[in-house]
């Protein structure tokens, strides 16, 4: 296509690998090649062009070997349990090809093969929750951040698990791009262009662990369903008939937070959903959500997401279905 700049995307596939953090992103790409003016060259390799097996039992048939892929615009590694262990062939091509990529892409425990080529060194990277202390421990010059759902350093793109590969796509979609197309594709796909990088890998009732205990359980859902109540540790305590001393060791010891945090996620992460999903005024979710005030709703969202509320609604507000 004359007068559009075609960005190749190969992908590299190996066995054991997570048919999901290959097929989500390909069909990012491919949708928004349908645009007009949009030209994303998708091509798939294994080490030596034969079939690799996913861990779903999927079995996927590449375009080429890895020897033979193009120069790459976006280099993607997607994850899956054959990340696991050594892969020297893997790493050796990783290391001598991948810098040559305009950028380079991780889905999932894609980074641990990142990783063990040398390519994440001094970077700011994550994976999948599960696997981030792994990453850290056993590559100590990476600095990996477990919250956020994808993280851009330089032309290192990194992201979480599965559909995490999906909102990386849509961003890289959208840089190269703009909003409109990356939106029109989200909609396509029936997902929401609303998760920034920054946002939590899950929610607060799944990031913190459930506590033991039935009387500091209930506490939890308690402090869920009614984030605009009297949340204060002597309140959750008494409501736990524990003193507020024992309440706060035990529901640290047993949910990996304090009493104090958890409110304070389960009330961003409230309000957030608000604003999202309703038309309510900001002094309304203020309120729902505990703040109380707007401004006190303002300072939490600047402090954790480094955006107002009414800035963050304008980004990430569910469109209204068109008819």
């Amino acid at each position: 296509m004359a007068g559009v700049k075609q960005r190749t995307v190969p992908v590299v596939l190996f066995d054991g690998i997570q048919s999901l953090d290959v097929t989500g992103p390909m069909e990012v790409f491919a949708g928004a090649s349908r645009a007009p003016g949009v030209s994303y060259d998708l091509r798939t390799a294994s080490l030596d062009g034969g079939s690799v097996r996913a861990t779903g039992g999927l079995t996927l048939l590449p375009d080429s070997s890895l020897a033979e892929a193009s120069v790459p615009h976006t280099l993607l590694v997607p994850g899956g349990h054959g990340t696991r262990g050594a892969h020297p062939e893997l790493t050796d091509w990783l290391r001598e090809h991948a810098p040559r990529a305009e950028r380079l892409v991780s889905v999932c425990t894609g980074a641990l093969l990142l990783a063990e080529a040398g390519l994440l060194d001094g970077h700011r990277v994550t994976t999948h929750w599960n696997y981030c202390a792994q990453l850290a421990r056993d590559f100590p010059e990476v600095q990996v951040d477990p919250d956020p759902i994808f993280v851009r350093d330089g032309r290192l793109a990194t992201s979480a698990g599965v559909t995490a590969g999906i909102d990386l796509a849509l961003a890289l979609v959208e840089e190269d791009h703009g909003r409109d197309i990356a939106l029109t594709l989200a909609r396509h796909l029936v997902v929401f262009l609303r998760r920034p990088g920054n946002q939590a890998q899950f929610s607060v009732q799944l990031s913190a662990q459930t506590a033991q205990r039935e009387p500091l359980r209930e506490v939890q859902h308690w402090i869920t369903e009614h984030p605009d109540a009297d949340l204060a540790v002597d309140a959750l305590a008494a409501r736990a008939q524990l003193s507020p001393r024992h309440f706060a060791r035990a529901f640290r010891a047993e949910t990996g937070t304090t009493p104090g945090r958890y409110v304070d996620r389960v009330r961003l992460e409230h309000a957030r959903r608000l604003l999202e999903d309703t038309s309510d005024s900001v002094a309304r979710i203020a309120r729902a959500s505990g703040y109380g005030t707007p401004e006190a709703m303002r300072r939490a969202f600047v402090k954790a997401l480094a955006t107002a509320p009414a800035e963050y609604r304008r980004r990430f507000r569910t469109p209204a279905p068109t008819l």
